[in-house]
């Protein structure tokens, strides 16, 4: 598959997925490649960035920029390192522990704003932290 910046001849600008440079000229052709907002059918590649591979780059764009990243950086792989990720459970768990219902340990997940608001009003300690998890982040 290949993807394609296109515009129209009003200038709307978007793209569209096909399965080789070929199959786009035919379909373009046979009027079937249209603007997705005037419906146009005369449109033309436009000029696009080439994608480029970050292999080589990869850890030079995730390493801490500054002193303040280098602590959060810090403060994840302590949290990471010392506790259980148990994601969105995370609020019956904390209050199942804080009930006595299971042993206590200590965990970080993801809450709804409503559910880690209710356990803040009964009195279970939990705190936001400044960082999503590497777990639930995809």
């Amino acid at each position: 598959m290949i993807r394609y910046d296109l515009q129209c001849e009003e200038g709307h600008r978007f793209d569209g997925w096909f399965r080789s440079s070929e199959g786009f000229e035919s379909l373009r052709k046979a009027g079937q490649v249209t603007c997705s907002f005037c419906g146009s059918a005369k449109v033309e590649k436009a000029l696009m960035a080439p994608g480029i591979a970050l292999k080589a780059a990869e850890p030079a764009l995730t390493a801490p920029r500054n002193k303040q990243e280098e602590a959060l950086d810090k403060l994840r792989r302590h949290v990471e390192e010392n506790s259980d990720y148990v994601g969105m459970s995370f609020a019956a768990e904390a209050r199942a522990m804080h009930d006595g219902d299971i042993p206590s340990r200590a965990i970080h997940g993801e809450a709804k704003l409503e559910d880690a608001k209710k356990l803040l009003e009964d009195g279970v300690p939990v705190a936001p932290l400044p960082f999503r998890s590497r777990q639930g982040a995809n």
